[in-house]
């Protein structure tokens, strides 16, 4: 099993680099949306990008199973169960995002070890910035001026709480959420956010929580979630406290929240 910090990580950043190259020669023209069958949307962009990822991930890591969001069939539990290390991808993360041209969308590479995540990157290609890190390597973000700066670098202090959301997907259960939040510490700030970013933001300490109140799959997670651990941060269930796990059966996450 590979050590994560034995691993050559500007070659993984070149890998978030070049799929995020490849998704925006496509975010300026006119992009074709096909739909799932879940109802979400996918679009050439997405699996540009993963071709990208799954070819150098397989050439630079040829014994390391691969488990990404666009592929066709998804190896089977069967098999999958006997996974003690695989990669998780999600190559266009917020493709909701990615049609707004909001700029808030990702390219999400997780290392999964004994279903926990062991290096995860989060690259913004719109926005130039890259988020990496793991429990051996503590976490970075690296902006678009090769500034590397360790995580987090904004530990907040006075001012009210500030909550990230999802800018794509509200619920009843986050207003109660929110609603409980202010009975607690009165004046709240509610900041809303596309795809990965949001669990980056309470990494860096620019937020205090990211909660989750609907459906989530591993490949949506796992990189950030690598980023906020190393971080400091902790991705907890809901209903137990515990931490989030990967390679489940059921790919979907339960809710969580990231404090």
């Amino acid at each position: 099993m590979l050590a994560p910090s034995s691993l050559d990580l500007d070659y993984l950043i070149e890998t978030c680099r070049q799929a995020g190259a490849a998704i925006l020669e496509l975010y300026d023209g006119a992009i074709d949306v096909q739909r799932k069958a879940d109802a979400s949307p996918l679009t050439l962009a997405d699996l540009r990008s993963q071709a990208i990822v799954a070819e150098r991930l397989g050439r630079a890591f040829p014994q390391i199973p691969l488990l990404a969001e666009e592929t066709t069939e998804h190896a089977p539990y069967a098999v999958r169960r006997y996974w003690q290390e695989f990669w998780l991808v999600d190559p266009l993360d917020g493709t909701k995002e990615f049609l707004k041209r909001n700029g808030q969308f990702t390219v999400n590479i997780a290392l999964i070890q004994h279903r926990r995540p062991a290096l995860g990157l989060v690259y913004a290609p719109a926005l130039g910035t890259l988020y990496y890190g793991g429990p051996e390597l503590g976490a970075f973000r690296l902006d678009p001026d090769g500034r590397r700066t360790r995580l987090p670098d904004a530990e907040r202090s006075g001012g009210p709480r500030r909550i990230v959301g999802s800018l794509s997907h509200h619920s009843p259960a986050m207003e109660d959420y929110l609603a409980e939040e202010r009975r607690r510490h009165g004046e709240i700030e509610f900041v809303q956010m596309g795809s990965a970013l949001k669990m980056c933001l309470v990494a860096e300490g620019l937020a205090d929580a990211y909660p989750r109140f609907g459906t989530t799959m591993e490949w949506d997670t796992a990189a950030a979630h690598a980023v906020a651990n190393a971080a400091g941060r902790k991705v907890l269930r809901w209903s137990s406290a515990e931490e989030l796990t990967y390679n489940k059966e059921d790919l979907r996450n339960d809710w969580f929240i990231v404090e």
